[in-house]
């Protein structure tokens, strides 16, 4: 049968003028499978093997080969070193993933001296893609989540104090610095800013929480890179008593990543995050891409932002591989294939900002709350449609540049 269809096939381009060459696509996958964010990587990675088990057929001829490498740990060393053997020894013709900013940094120079594309689908510091002409990205900028909340933390949270606590490298500083600007712009005081280590390790919180709760701010402002991290902050959130003490706990979605919030027990509750994505979100997109990952990876697997985005990441790519008819060996042709895209995924609407070669996606304001079935969940307090990276539109720092 299915050599019967590909005869069709063939014949009906046949009598159009031509047969249709099919092209073997083969994407680079660079995330971290190994070490104590591997967590992140896997969530990643599931969504995009996901996407091409349930799409293959939306290429067709064309196939598309995942050639995969471990980005080791977030200081850029490791995935600078397999990105570029991706490059000259596999000859993918673009790459995806990069869960950690540092990776992405290093890797700038690289891709744009072998215009290859390379697809983020996580690392968030706001200025990584003003470094190449062959970066794109279709996650998020920390000002998206950070920037707004801010404001909304003033305005409608009731915070006018706020403590800072971020991991220390380039998207935890961009993280603060952007809600800080929102903040005081909204006419709010930050009294401390704690640096909790580097992200390679799980620190102890508590010595860094309890200086803050002694400082007794209506809010802390959490920045890590979620997974085995998201769990650290809550437990040590929970057992300092803080929530009880009247320091709310907000921050990015980082902070109660899905496949880790049904662990978190009752010191999440009343946590409220800025999110382009939980897996309580009401669109059809979205209902259906959770059927499909229980399908796939069991009832009590849960996919996260970043399996969001990821899953995102890789629709963008079958578009322009579709687009282009498989001709993708011009990075350059790719990029602007991507530029303007547009699609509903499980985060909603979303697109590549055609200026920025950034993502623009609706931001939620979300509280955790405990649901009917006993089980955790969000409800969604606040929205705003259609953010773009408000550290780009300002044209802050080296978002300016």
């Amino acid at each position: 049968m299915k050599m019967m269809n590909y005869v069709g096939a063939a014949a009906l381009a046949l009598a159009m003028g031509g047969v249709a060459q099919a092209e073997n696509v083969k994407i680079g996958v660079v995330l971290p499978f190994s070490g104590a964010n591997a967590d992140l990587g896997h969530q990643m990675d599931k969504a995009i093997d996901l996407y091409v088990k349930l799409h293959a057929k939306d290429i067709a001829p064309h196939t598309v080969e995942l050639v995969k490498r471990d980005e080791g740990p977030p200081t850029g060393a490791q995935a600078k070193t397999v990105a570029t053997e991706l490059i000259t020894n596999d000859k993918v013709s673009m790459l995806l993933g990069f869960s950690f900013s540092p990776s992405s940094i290093a890797l700038a120079p690289v891709v744009t001296q072998a215009k290859v594309p390379m697809i983020i689908s996580n690392a968030g510091t706001a200025w990584i893609t003003n470094l190449s002409p062959y970066i794109v990205r279709l996650s998020f900028s920390m000002w998206h989540t950070a920037y707004p909340m801010g404001s909304y933390a003033f305005d409608k949270i009731g915070c006018k104090t706020a403590a800072l606590a971020y991991t220390d490298f380039p998207p935890g500083k961009d993280s603060t610095e952007a809600f800080k600007t929102g903040f005081e712009k909204a006419g709010g005081k930050v009294v401390d800013s704690i640096p909790l280590g580097s992200p390679v390790q799980v620190p102890d919180f508590t010595p860094f929480f309890q200086k803050i709760k002694d400082q007794k701010p209506d809010c802390m402002y959490v920045f890590i890179p979620s997974g085995a991290h998201a769990t650290g902050v809550m437990k040590s959130y929970g057992e300092l008593g803080m929530r009880k003490a009247g320091v709310k706990l907000i921050g990015p979605m980082d902070l109660i990543p899905d496949n880790k919030l049904q662990d978190m027990g009752d010191a999440a509750i009343g946590t409220i995050v800025m999110s382009h994505y939980a897996v309580d979100l009401e669109n059809a997109e979205n209902k259906s891409f959770n059927a499909e990952w229980h399908k796939a990876y069991g009832k009590d697997s849960y996919p996260d932002f970043m399996s969001a985005q990821a899953w995102d990441s890789i629709h963008a790519i079958f578009d322009a591989i579709k687009k282009l008819d498989g001709k993708v060996a011009d990075g350059a042709k790719v990029v602007d294939a991507m530029k303007g895209w547009k699609a509903n995924g499980p985060r909603g609407s979303v697109m590549i900002d055609a200026d920025t070669r950034d993502i623009v996606q609706d931001e939620h304001a979300m509280e955790v709350i405990r649901k009917p079935d006993g089980k955790l969940g969000v409800k969604i307090v606040g929205t705003t449609k259609q953010v773009k990276d408000e550290c780009k539109v300002q044209k802050i720092g080296r978002c300016g540049s």
